[in-house]
């Protein structure tokens, strides 16, 4: 019989045990049975707890004057096994294993203690009370959740028992605890957080929570500014063994982490890098098979299983005996092959590494050589087995590389090695990788350079100095350029052509030059050959299926006219609002042609936008009329390339460059103006690089698209137009803002494509359960929109009776006027919610109503009654088990159906998927995730990349979580999935749809206060140059001047310069003074001089410099 995993399976196979254990024997073999699950659990306080626990009762009932029942004998023999001393050691020995366990381990502990009390309340004893104080002592000094109340405990037993030494006691512990409640301290912030992701019953949250404590702690292990290192190693086992017999049991990365963290640990107390004793860590063989048992899908765990175990130096026997239990296991394939190929690569490099040891035996070399082909052949079988013909190998070719690198170094076998290579070679997935080519070659060149030769020469010489050449590598290149689907066929022309370069004949270099200019000539002829096939078919489909539908059109569009006024009024009664506007209004208020306006499409005479319409200040997006479609281009044509071929003709906003095989690249550039989408027109016909390419205008290429299933993707859309001509690209609104949005645009490569596609419109879907809508897209118009609630005849209606039904409403509301429709919400259950949605024939009917019956009380409810208003922009869409989407006004009250439902049930039965566009709407994703199994509801985030599902209960949950996880989308995008806080950590991923703005030259500052308030530059701020004084002349006699010198003048000097300034102004100086008096009026005063600031001086610096 298997053993049970996981403490909750140990506790109930114990359990099942020690109900039909009725005698002694049967006793001791629980005791064995508790023994392997402490081995196989050893960390579990679940567990201990169990254990002590039944020890404990053993030990009561077996004492005299027990009411257990045993027999006489089996007391005696109880008495010799089941003793107080086994007894204590073992709750001991079960605190030493779970006393790191911060948030819990107190429960074992207060236990244990309690008992220790009894005995001591019985016989009180000097050695009795010194052991209780040790165990205080101890326990005070390991960190822990409730250290306080162990603190008051021992305060209370040193009141009782040792009362003189009270204060000098209390105070040591105090001491020594204070490292103790600092650890704790430090921790308790991640322990209140996962207390109340506990309370809150959130699993994904704990488990998110959990994943970065243990980060956490292990870089707090690891910190060389905290000196309590082996404390921190104790706690941080001690937090992954609350996680791995918990809510982390069966989490491959945590197992991971903690693998990594003991063996990293084992590696630096072996090294001496650290001094810590290598006890306090458990035995990597251990770890490791308790990892095998509670992760048994991972190849990578496996593997480390066996690469300890060969480190250890088990013997074959035991090594291959871990071997067998990996393909024993079932599940070792769950998540594909990559398991098994991890686990198969580890036992094959076990083998190669034993007999190649110098000291090998004959019998390891014999193991090897029967092993690995052994191997590879299990590996293919169990490939063949899991899929099929479709399975093709390690992509890696990972246990191939073992078996040559053994058949080359060990057995010599050049030429077996070799067939080896020669048999992958015929394998699809590696003969189109140039990776498996390279690597054959570097093969190659090795056993040609380990071959030994007299005469070995580098370079080429002539044949009769006898040179070697590398014939085999070269070989190599030939059989990989005659592989038509290589994935990089340069790379091997180039390391071909530099191979012959250095190493063959004058001869082989020759051919091979012809080889290369031949294969890369065939490669291009064919290329352009089925280039213009599939050009041919696409077009001649094209036009047979235009052809087609006008001919349908013509004759079905007579009998649609004379309904068409009909439709237009069913269109604008009421309906119930969805996420799509209905027939005849365009989401994202843009408005479309009207239906003569097809006839146009037919002639391509769309007009342009005005100019003067757009308005020169506003930038608005008119893709339509902007773009220009690039055809023929070189196959190596990049973004940069083509933005510096046409910069010069306008401002490019966005450029959307496409490849596939066999093709060449289309670009669908857009600029800033039509006149710059005109003015590129130019290179129509011009040389880029080789090619001629081909410039047209976009031009009514694109349509708006709406009104079809919301389930409908990128592929579906696709589809549905496949039959009207090559589509360049498909765009989808964004949601964050408003996930009603249910619209797209598709661009086709012509214009007739596109006039071909709008035939379309109108076309039913699903059975008429929607009618498409495929029209021109034309952003320069928006329309009015129609309908009861945009015409002000829609009441809301709320505060209804719940026994009210939709006749009663009718009949109230029937004194204001005629009653188009009511309809009432209702929730999961069938039950109104109160509120309901009138529409009245006419707006004054309406507004009637509201004014007789606003208020009114109506079952003994008043009611209240307004205009219906538009529903506000949702940035979440909310579906529930019956599919309905939440947010319109049938559906937005309802979702009490599982009110009765504890937080915890609902968490366990919850999952959060990651990784979703924000183009992708609510239906779309219920697609996904509908065939897994029932779902109650599914919130969709766009905000926030992902989506909150609720399934009927807690195992189709978790089915859900391994299918949908690293499932591809469109785009080839996988999701994730994680828990809800998670979600609300992630953000939306960043779309690349912007206008590449011109650069402005920054306006110069007109009014200072106005500059101070939108805030300075970088220039503004930096503090003005230190004022520079320079000497008037320079180069003259005396002392060396330069700039910046100030040459002293003297008392003299000073009274002869005012002297000749006074007379230059027309006086006569006396005495060093000019005169006053009528002889000389005094001068008119000068004007104020304003002072120069930095900036004047700057601009007369630079006036100067010119």
């Amino acid at each position: 019989m298997a053993s049970p995993v996981g403490e909750d399976n140990w506790v109930d196979f114990v359990d099942h045990q020690l109900r039909g254990a009725t005698d002694l024997e049967s006793r001791v073999k629980v005791i064995e049975t508790f023994r392997r699950a402490v081995q196989a659990e050893p960390g579990s306080l679940k567990v201990w707890m169990a254990y002590c626990e039944y020890f404990w009762s053993l030990y009561s009932d077996c004492q005299p004057g027990s009411d257990a029942g045993w027999p006489i004998e089996e007391q005696h023999v109880g008495r010799e096994t089941f003793t107080l001393d086994h007894a204590l050691n073992l709750w001991q020995e079960g605190y030493e294993a779970v006393q790191y366990r911060l948030s819990d381990s107190h429960q074992l502990w207060n236990r244990w203690v309690s008992l220790e009390m009894e005995l001591l309340a019985r016989t009180a004893t000097e050695a009795g009370v010194r052991r209780i104080t040790h165990l205080y002592k101890n326990r005070l000094a390991v960190p822990h959740a409730t250290w306080d109340n162990t603190s008051q405990m021992y305060s209370s037993f040193l009141s009782e028992y040792n009362r003189s030494n009270y204060e000098s006691e209390m105070l040591h512990v105090t001491a020594n605890a204070r490292d103790a409640k600092r650890l704790y301290e430090l921790r308790d912030p991640w322990e209140m957080k996962l207390t109340h992701a506990q309370k809150a019953g959130d699993i994904q949250g704990m488990k998110a929570i959990m994943a970065e404590y243990i980060d956490w702690e292990i870089r707090q292990a690891k910190s060389k500014k905290d000196h309590h290192t082996l404390t921190n190693i104790r706690i941080c086992l001690g937090l992954f063994s609350r996680a791995l017999t918990g809510i982390m049991s069966a989490d491959e990365s945590t197992w991971l982490n903690f693998l990594v963290f003991v063996s990293t640990w084992h590696s630096d107390i072996k090294l001496g890098r650290v001094k810590i004793p290598s006890v306090i860590l458990p035995n990597m063989l251990d770890v490791l098979q308790r990892a095998v048992h509670h992760v048994p899908w991972s190849g990578t765990v496996w593997a480390r299983y066996i690469l300890a175990a060969e480190e250890a130096g088990l013997g074959f026997t035991d090594i291959e005996r871990i071997k067998h239990a990996a393909t024993s296991c079932a599940q070792l394939d769950r998540d594909g092959m990559g398991g098994v190929l991890e686990m198969y690569s580890a036992w094959c490099g076990y083998l190669k590494r034993t007999a190649m040891n110098p000291n090998a035996t004959e019998e390891a070399v014999d193991l090897a050589e029967v092993g690995l082909p052994s191997a590879l052949e299990d590996v293919r079988h169990w490939g063949k087995r899991r899929y099929g013909d479709a399975y093709e190998g390690d992509p890696n070719f990972r246990l191939e590389k073992i078996l040559i690198q053994f058949l080359t170094e060990k057995k010599d076998d050049i030429d077996e090695a070799r067939t080896v290579w020669e048999q992958l070679s015929v394998i699809p997935l590696h003969a189109n990788s140039y990776d498996f080519w390279l690597a054959w070659f570097l093969w190659e060149m090795l056993v040609f350079a380990s071959t030994k030769s007299k005469n070995r020469s580098p370079t080429p010489a002539t044949v009769s100095q006898g040179l070697r050449v590398p014939s085999f590598a070269t070989r190599v290149f030939i059989k990989a350029l005659k592989v038509r689907t290589l994935d990089w066929p340069e790379r091997i022309m180039d390391v071909y052509l530099q191979h012959c370069n250095d190493y063959e004949l004058a001869e082989t270099l020759r051919e091979a030059q012809d080889t290369i200019y031949k294969t890369r000539k065939g490669v291009a002829r064919r290329r352009e050959r089925e280039a213009a096939q599939a050009q041919a078919a696409a077009q001649a489909q094209a036009q047979a299926a235009y052809a087609a539908q006008a001919q349908n059109q013509a004759q079905v569009q007579p009998q649609h006219q004379p309904q068409q006024h009909q439709q237009q009024q069913q269109q604008s009664q009421d309906h119930p609002v969805t996420d799509a506007p209905q027939a005849g209004t365009s989401p994202g208020s843009k408005r479309k042609r009207e239906d003569g306006s097809a006839d146009e499409a037919d002639d391509g005479a769309k007009r342009a936008k005005s100019e003067t319409a757009m308005g020169a200040a506003e930038l608005k997006r008119d893709r339509e009329n902007t773009s220009v479609f690039i055809r023929n281009l070189p196959g190596d044509i990049t973004q940069t390339k083509l933005r510096q071929f046409f910069r010069e003709y306008g401002h490019i906003n966005n450029i959307d460059l496409q490849k596939s095989e066999g093709a060449p690249p289309v670009a669908l550039i857009e600029f800033r103006s039509p006149e710059d989408a005109r003015t590129a027109l130019l290179r129509d016909g011009k040389y880029l690089g080789e090619s001629v390419i081909q410039v047209s205008p976009a031009t009514d290429c694109t349509l708006f698209v709406t009104n079809y299933p919301p389930e409908a993707d990128e592929q579906y859309i696709r589809d549905l137009f496949k039959h009207c001509g090559g589509i360049h690209s498909i765009r989808f609104p964004s949601l964050k803002y408003n996930t009603k949005r249910r619209f797209c645009y598709v661009s086709f490569r012509d214009r007739s494509f596109a006039a071909a596609a709008t035939q379309l419109d109108g076309k039913p879907l699903e059975g008429g359960k929607y009618k498409l809508q495929a029209k021109f897209s034309d952003p320069g118009h928006r329309q009015v929109r129609q309908g009861a609630q945009a015409e002000d005849r829609e009441l809301h209606v709320m505060n209804l009776p719940r026994a009210a039904s939709e006749d009663d409403v009718e009949g109230l509301f029937e004194k204001a006027g005629k009653v188009v429709s009511v309809r009432l919400t209702r929730n999961m259950g069938g039950v109104s919610t109160g509120t309901a949605f009138v529409v009245m024939e006419t707006k004054e009917q309406a507004a009637k109503a509201i004014e007789i019956l606003d208020k009114v009380i109506f079952g003994n409810h008043p009611l209240k009654v307004e205009v219906s208003k538009p529903p506000t922009r949702k940035t979440t869409a909310t579906s529930r088990a019956d599919g309905e989407a939440e947010g319109s006004p049938e559906s937005s009250a309802s979702g009490s159906g599982s009110s009765h439902v504890s937080g915890p049930e609902i968490a366990a039965r919850t999952i959060a998927i990651l990784g979703i566009p924000d183009t992708m709407n609510d239906a779309r994703v219920r697609s996904i995730v509908a065939p897994i199994g029932s779902i109650n509801k599914l919130v969709l985030h766009p905000q926030h990349g992902g989506a909150v599902v609720e399934f009927a209960d807690a195992a189709t949950a978790g089915k859900a979580s391994l299918v949908i996880n690293s499932t591809v989308i469109e785009g080839g995008k996988k999701l994730r999935v994680g828990s809800v806080g998670q979600l609300f950590k992630e953000k939306a991923e960043k779309r690349i749809d912007r206008i590449d703005l011109p650069h402005q030259q920054p306006q110069k500052k007109q009014d200072d206060s106005k500059a101070s308030k939108k805030g300075k530059t970088a220039a503004e701020l930096m503090p003005p140059p230190p004022p520079i004084r320079r000497p008037p002349v320079l180069g003259k006699a005396g002392a060396k001047r330069g700039l910046g010198f100030v040459v002293p003048v003297s008392k003299a000097q000073k009274e002869q310069n005012a002297a000749a300034a006074a007379a230059k102004e027309g006086s006569e100086p006396v005495n060093g003074t000019v005169p006053s008096g009528p002889a000389a009026p005094a001068p008119a005063p000068a004007p104020p001089v304003a002072q120069k600031s930095n900036a004047d001086f700057k601009k007369m610096f630079l006036e100067g410099k010119k």
